[in-house]
């Protein structure tokens, strides 16, 4: 189930459901260095366990997936 606040994707949510919900997110991931938005494990991982796990900062990544939201508002 996608704990997702309509304001604000936050880092306990799992990445698959934010691609399923978002597919603009994937360019995202991909910039920050998290190609693993698009494999199997995606929607058993968090972001916070998939930034954690690729050595990535996760507040600049959620800054830039947030900008999403805001985009479509």
């Amino acid at each position: 189930m996608i704990r997702m606040n309509k304001e604000k994707i936050t880092k306990d949510m799992i990445l698959g459901e934010i691609v399923s919900k978002h597919p603009e997110s994937i360019d995202i991931f991909f910039k920050h260095g998290l190609p693993c938005a698009m494999c199997h494990g995606a929607f058993h991982e968090t972001i916070e366990q998939g930034a954690i796990s690729h050595g990535i900062k996760l507040k600049p990544l959620l800054d830039d997936l947030n900008k999403i939201l805001k985009k479509k508002k």
